[in-house]
């Protein structure tokens, strides 16, 4: 249901739009967030419908009892020339008696519609709100690295979350208040029509002017709106980033200049609210005195019309109520139209999320993980990120399977950049890339990536235990084979040794574990997975060399009948690859086993002089 809800709405292509500041004269005019959102609820129809009459028949009850109080009035009044009278109720006894056994079913009903809708709106709401950032976090997940490395963490939490959770907030009461406003209009107008029409269009010449000042103070509130949820996306994005790097904070003492950045961020949402309330608040005022003009008009010509016999005692008291009735509740427009325009700022930044068309198509070759050779081939493969020169530059390359190949060069070289391509992080923009024959582009994305485990530099471990981060991607694995993984990566011991074992909770980001002990972590996830094809980029980087040379007999049990594709700035791990490339400004500028390296007395040559120590000529 979620991929059909995505399929439906309107596919933007965000790459043609303007940045922000820059001047376009031609820039088409954004389509409103309301058509989309209810493109969006064709999936909810039913639980839309159930709620709505709900709704609608709460309403008809809940203005009922004037008409009651009216009917009371005649039959006090009228007696047996009352309308009751004509059924054959004809004292008034009788006629009180029916009134208040009418008045208990028509309140009892009333309640049970207001029971229903306000349980049927609020699960609808709660529905929508989980299908909603379902589909938002899924979409984001498919699309491709570019797109989270040109955006704030915050603010795309800020939209998740936040967004999501304002429409919500909208749906729980909102939609039901415009509905019931406009059910009460067409009610109380068509009585209004049907007993007075003399009063009828006195009683209504204010709702043209209610009308259009809601829609104009609408087109006024959307921006201001608009602007509040971008400055709480800027404030949720820097205290995202602080807490993320609140060691930084506080190694360089900067707790008050960040304080200050918060307090600059909170003042620019707090100011771009109070221009939206400024506006907000002047709504009910303005549209109370026109509700003055049409209740004083049927309390003045209504009552005029009852002294001259024109209008009954009892359709005059009708009158007087229900226009009250009418018009009172159109002062709680303003609220609404307050909640409704936050919605709107809020759904066109989601649905702006679930519009942004997903680069990296999913392929259609299916490639189960055990057939996979791990033979791999690069053909003039360019790439270079936006706004940048380029950081491979018709690069070819065969990787035979089950080989083990080092690739290493200077910093900004393109080594972590072939490891992205290889996993589809980013499209290449020319060449290909096949493995075992077909190109990667062809094959399903689930399973190209299934058929790589990747122990990269940057470690990266969830909030959760030991246990959980070892197994993670593999979860029906046993008990043995994580044990087995975690000694094979060197890091049993250390398990052993914290406080509830395998069961240790390690923080946000495991930050109650050193580099060292992250990086076994995470090669121990890599080999429970046991991929065809095994990447470490720079997989030791953060061992000592006692731990480093323990990984590195481990890796050479793991890495056999494996394609490996180990990067590496330490030469010392890779010495032993059955062939190492040298990459220099993303070219391929010599390749050979460790030995012929060394004896051409190139870059590698001279980069193992450096990490060795040695000066002057060559030594092995």
């Amino acid at each position: 249901m979620a991929d059909a809800r995505l399929q439906k709405a309107t596919r933007v292509n965000h790459s043609q739009r303007n940045r922000a500041g820059r001047a376009s004269p031609q820039r088409p005019e954004p389509p409103h967030p309301l058509p989309r959102l209810i493109s969006y609820g064709r999936a909810y129809r039913r639980q839309i419908w159930q709620a709505t009459t709900c709704s609608i028949l709460n309403k008809i009850f809940d203005l009922a009892p004037p008409a009651l109080i009216g009917a009371a009035v005649d039959a006090v009044v009228q007696k047996q020339n009352s309308l009751l009278a004509r059924f054959g109720f004809e004292t008034v006894f009788e006629q009180l008696l029916v009134l208040s056994l009418l008045s208990a079913v028509i309140w009892g009903f009333e309640s049970l519609f207001e029971y229903a809708y306000a349980r049927l709106w609020r699960d609808l709401a709660q529905t929508i709100q989980h299908d909603m950032r379902l589909d938002a976090y899924s979409h984001l997940q498919n699309l491709e690295l570019d797109y989270f490395e040109t955006r704030s963490t915050g603010r795309l939490m800020s939209i998740v979350n936040d967004d999501i959770n304002q429409l919500e907030r909208f749906l729980d009461f909102g939609a039901n208040e415009v509905l019931q406003v406009s059910a009460t209009i067409v009610i109380i107008g068509g009585i209004f029509f049907v007993l007075a029409p003399d009063v009828a269009w006195l009683a209504m010449l204010p709702m043209p002017f209610i009308l259009w000042g809601s829609i104009a103070f609408q087109k006024l509130l959307a921006p201001r709106y608009a602007e509040v949820r971008e400055q709480a996306s800027l404030l949720n994005s820097r205290l995202s980033n602080n807490f993320s790097g609140i060691t930084t904070i506080k190694s360089f003492t900067t707790e008050a200049y960040e304080i200050e950045q918060i307090r600059h961020e909170s003042e620019g949402y707090r100011q771009s609210n109070r221009r939206a309330i400024a506006l907000s608040a002047a709504f009910v005022p303005l549209i109370r005195i026109l509700i003055l003009v049409g209740f004083t008009a049927t309390l003045f010509y209504g009552g005029l019309e009852a002294a001259a016999g024109r209008l009954s005692v009892g359709n005059y008291s009708v009158l007087v109520y229900l226009i009250q009735r009418l018009l009172w509740p159109l002062t709680r427009l303003g609220e609404t139209l307050d909640q409704y325009q936050r919605a709107m700022a809020s759904t066109t930044r989601v649905m702006d999320l679930l519009d942004t068309p997903i680069a990296a198509p999913q392929g259609h070759i299916a490639l189960p993980t055990p057939t996979v050779r791990g033979d791999i081939v690069l053909t003039d493969v360019s790439f270079a990120y936006r706004e940048r020169s380029p950081v491979i530059e018709q690069l070819s390359l065969h990787i035979p399977a089950g080989k083990t190949i080092a690739i290493v060069g200077s910093t900004g070289s393109g080594k972590s950049t072939l490891v992205k391509l290889l996993l589809r992080l980013y499209e290449i923009p020319s060449g290909s890339i096949t493995l075992d024959g077909i190109n990667i582009q062809d094959i399903y994305l689930q399973d190209l990536r299934r058929a790589i485990g990747l122990v990269s530099q940057d470690v990266f471990l969830f909030h959760g235990t030991v246990w959980e981060n070892i197994t993670y991607g593999s979860p029906d694995v046993t008990p043995s084979q994580v044990v087995d993984a975690a000694q094979m990566a060197e890091a049993h011991e250390f398990i052993e040794q914290l406080p509830q074992g395998y069961d240790t909770i390690v923080g946000e980001r495991g930050q109650t574990l050193s580099g060292g002990q992250r990086q076994r972590l995470a090669i121990a996830r890599a080999i429970l997975k046991d991929p065809p094809i095994l990447i470490l980029d720079e997989a030791t980087s953060a061992v000592d060399n006692e731990t480093e040379a323990a990984i590195q007999r481990s890796l050479e049990k793991i890495t056999q009948n494996r394609t490996t594709i180990a990067i590496a700035h330490r030469l010392s791990t890779i010495r032993n690859a059955d062939c190492i490339y040298v990459m220099e400004y993303g070219k391929l500028v010599e390749r050979g086993t460790h030995e012929a390296l060394i004896a051409q007395q190139g870059i590698y040559d001279n980069l193992w002089r450096v990490q060795m120590g040695v000066k002057g000529k060559s030594q092995d």
